[in-house]
């Protein structure tokens, strides 16, 4: 696992200064890879690569890089695991190719000078961002894993005082501010979107003239097209969910329950593969637990887990971890986090998170990520079931809630909100009721069970009130919500979920947490062979009445007593409510004072201001809204 970043002026540059813009772009990242730094500079095409290296396979210096193909036609900066490397090298070894390391890294490029970049590429299992230079055809070619698990932003600075663009790229926006020719101008158009998700969707990011890559994804660049490349992609998860939808699994439940433990198996072990020690998150949940026991029965010594408590019962899930944990007899560490010790995170977070990015159990996974990195460097993650397997109670309540409003005449949902918004004002000694209250009277204002669903997806909805002078584009989610994959409407959420909020929410938040400690985070439950076997399932075999991830539910229950994770889901999070009417009360103050709004000019004050003081006094709970903004106005502060 480490950090890439690179940097490309065909039109030519100086090398002392190429050599001084890639030694800073590739210290940014330090973090991502601390145990080596590499730069490769070639000052005749106006090209430089960076590389920080965490060593996780073959742990010599035969993996530094930037690294080069034996023919000397291909380089390559690599972010990421091939976990069936050593079954990709059989394969060259065979065609003849010999080999001076036992790394991942040297299999990808002797397989792009045998089989081409794509033909490598798709035999490829793994996480990976890359960047290739093919000094033949004098081309440098970007490329993001399947599923999204890596990130990779790219774009273009301009020289000062002339129209010569350079062409950046990195694994995050650190790498590319710390290129003294990028301007920092924030993409007004964009706010609306984070605001409306609580992260910013690819292709976008928060800098104008700066994408991401989306997954499954490469761009190739030649000196005459280095500005914005077209896209293209080698893997397209939405070709891939609807072919399956159409032509699904037409085994049993059983014989659809023994394929997918069959590649579980493969994909845990796969990723246990390392030289260096490996671990594992258990939350005592059904994905974890699932990841933890497959990697158990798989391990000649009990496995690494960690878990992480609160002190407040509510969001407390460590008794549940620990009880897994001793059911499988793994070697747990856990830890309960005081409300103090969780909020001494909240300072690093614009840092960790190089853009406005306001998903609160980002706290919860700092925390776990450090806890973890004390004892291991490799840490096994069970993120992605909910999306493959209908595990997310919003598909039910959505159905469920839909259905009602669907039939129910819009002057008596306009009633029946009316009521429970008020009865919620007048409750707020018991929050979680006013919370409940207010989430029904805001549901009850949807006519359709997708209308339900995209109200649960977002926060703020009418940004023409809070935002000055934003006008967003279009994004893969309102398409999606315009054009739904399936007849059933739970599998189209299901798709939505798997190519917005898994990689730009959940995995950007596990990425970043953990590569900030320089810890390898591995998800094995979206090897893309299980999301591709997962979309052939049928529906009916992922849920029942009210309950999903029925598959998982199977397969964990040969492993780990029903009793222990037969519980209703709760989330990763924190008491941010709570905690902006407290501790954190002074902190959000200053954040969000009138002045320092209306300086920054880009809130509207008053309304800001309102909601800030209706989560105040009770009247209402904001803590979701207030938190985008203050993660907006933190990173600002840390960024401008």
């Amino acid at each position: 696992m480490c950090g890439i970043t690179g940097c490309w002026q065909p039109q030519g540059a100086v090398e002392s200064e190429l050599h001084e813009t890639i030694q800073a772009m590739t210290a940014a990242l330090h973090h991502r890879g601390p145990d080596s730094r590499g730069n490769w500079v070639w000052p005749n095409v106006g090209l430089a690569l960076g590389h920080t290296r965490l060593a996780i396979v073959d742990l010599s210096p035969a993996g530094h890089q930037p690294m080069h193909s034996r023919c000397g036609r291909f380089s390559i900066v690599f972010n990421g695991e091939i976990y069936n490397h050593s079954s990709l090298r059989e394969k060259l070894e065979i065609a003849g190719k010999t080999f001076r390391s036992t790394t991942d890294t040297e299999v990808l490029l002797e397989g792009f000078s045998a089989w081409g970049i794509v033909p490598t590429i798709e035999q490829s299992i793994g996480m990976f961002a890359i960047a290739v230079w093919d000094n033949h055809e004098q081309s440098l070619t970007l490329i993001r894993d399947r599923l999204g698990i890596k990130p990779l932003y790219y774009g273009t600075a301009l020289h000062p005082g002339s129209h010569q663009q350079q062409f950046i790229f990195g694994s995050e926006l650190k790498a590319l501010t710390a290129n003294r020719k990028f301007e920092r101008r924030i993409d007004r158009d964009i706010l609306p979107i984070f605001l409306r998700h609580n992260y910013i969707p690819a292709p976008f990011s928060i800098y104008k003239n700066i994408a991401k890559l989306p997954p499954g994804s490469m761009v190739t660049l030649k000196a005459t097209n280095t500005i914005w490349p077209p896209v293209s992609r080698y893997w397209d998860h939405r070709d891939v969910a609807v072919k399956r939808l159409i032509n699904p699994f037409r085994g049993s439940y059983e014989e659809a329950c023994e394929e997918l433990e069959r590649l579980l198996i493969s994909s845990v072990k796969l990723r246990m593969l390392a030289d260096v020690p490996v671990g594992a998150f258990l939350s005592g949940g059904i994905d974890s637990s699932l990841v933890v026991a497959l990697m158990q029965a798989q391990s000649t010594r009990p496995a690494r887990t960690f878990s992480i408590g609160f002190t407040e019962a509510e969001y407390n899930e460590a008794p549940f971890a620990r009880a897994v944990a001793n059911h499988l007899k793994t070697d747990h560490t856990e830890f309960i986090v005081t409300p103090a010790e969780a909020m001494q995170v909240i300072p690093d977070l614009p840092k960790i998170y190089d853009e406005p990015f306001a998903d609160s159990s980002q706290i919860p996974t700092s925390l776990v990520c450090r806890l973890a990195r004390q004892h291991v460097t490799v840490a096994l993650s069970g993120d992605g079931g909910d999306e493959l397997f209908c595990g997310y109670r919003r598909y039910f309540d959505a159905l469920r809630l839909g259905r009602l409003t669907a039939v129910t005449p819009a002057k008596a949902r306009r009633l029946a909100s009316l009521t429970l918004t008020g009865i919620a004002q007048q409750i707020g000694r018991w929050p979680q009721a006013q919370k409940l209250l207010r989430r029904g009277a805001n549901l009850l204002s949807e006519s359709s069970p997708s209308g339900v669903y995209k109200r649960n997806m977002q926060h703020w909805r009418d940004h023409e009130s809070v935002l000055l002078n934003a006008h967003p584009p279009s994004t893969q989610f309102d398409y999606l919500m315009r054009n739904p994959i399936a007849r059933d409407l739970q599998h189209s959420w299901m798709f939505t979920d798997a190519i917005t909020y898994l990689p730009d929410d959940i995995l950007t938040k596990v990425d970043r947490a953990s590569m900030a400690v320089a810890l390898e985070a591995r998800v094995p439950l979206i090897d893309h062979r299980v999301a591709e076997f997962a979309w052939s399932i049928p529906i009916d075999f992922k849920r029942k009445d009210r309950t999903g991830k029925l598959p998982l539910r199977t397969l964990l229950a040969k492993h780990v007593p029903v009793s222990l994770f037969d519980r209703p889901k709760t989330g990763f999070g924190v008491p941010i409510d709570h905690w902006l009417r407290g501790p954190l009360r002074e902190w959000a103050e200053d954040l969000l004072s009138e002045d320092r709004l209306r300086d920054d000019g880009y809130f509207n004050p008053a309304e800001i201001r309102k909601k800030w003081q209706e989560h105040q006094t009770r009247k209402a709970d904001w803590h979701y809204h207030l938190w985008d903004v203050l993660m907006f106005q933190a990173w600002l502060a840390e960024h401008r």
